[in-house]
């Protein structure tokens, strides 16, 4: 069965480019992304990767760790690494977990075999702090990922996970977000002491609570 929002991720043990990686150790009390790229030496995964290294300081600042995955060797990993700050401008500054024997890519569903049967997909998990899968997303191999989505995406689960609230359409930081429906009016008098903006009863939009 395909693991849904709300499991817990499945821990693991892997050998990645930067040692052993015991995965929900690694991940501590910190969010986590780990992804997935079809192959080594690849034209797409080459860009992608290089994106990532790039935004390093943004998951820092987020607190989140980010970990990449393929179905092939540590040693190619080495290898690509070199290919990947030549064409790209940027080193991996983050862990590349070699799933030579499809281990984790199974256990996450990352193989899609009507897609094709031996390579993953361009999968992507957000984990929490607890453990517990918040967000996934699945690209097909011939589409690289936008990297910049996946940073609003955390700060959207971030905020929501702290506050009563939800993002509405394109939302970015710093913009208003939606009281959710479950905080009555009362409630909200108290937790929005600033007031709403309300276009219908149950469309309330309050100034984001993290700005």
């Amino acid at each position: 069965m395909a693991l849904q929002l709300g499991d817990t991720a499945p821990d693991f043990k892997a050998e990645s480019t930067e040692g052993t990686i015991q995965f929900h150790d690694w991940i501590g009390d910190k969010w986590a992304i780990l992804f997935s790229h079809p192959k080594d030496y690849t034209p797409v995964c080459t860009t992608e990767l290089g994106a990532v290294a790039k935004l390093k300081s943004e998951f820092d600042k987020r607190n989140v760790k980010v970990v990449g995955l393929s179905v092939d060797p540590l040693d190619d990993h080495h290898g690509w690494a070199k290919d990947i700050e030549e064409t790209q401008g940027a080193a991996l500054n983050f862990p590349l977990i070699a799933d030579d024997d499809r281990a984790i890519s199974d256990r996450y569903g990352m193989i899609h075999p009507n897609a094709d049967d031996t390579l993953t997909v361009r999968s992507v998990f957000v984990i929490g702090p607890d453990k517990k899968i918040k967000l996934t997303l699945t690209y097909p191999a011939s589409t690289g990922r936008n990297f910049d989505e996946v940073l609003r995406i955390v700060d959207s689960l971030q905020l929501t996970a702290q506050h009563q609230v939800a993002t509405p359409v394109n939302w970015k930081h710093g913009d208003d977000v939606i009281i959710v429906p479950s905080v009555s009016d009362s409630a909200a008098k108290e937790k929005f002491p600033d007031g709403w903006r309300a276009e219908k009863p149950y469309l309330r939009y309050v100034k984001d609570p993290s700005s």
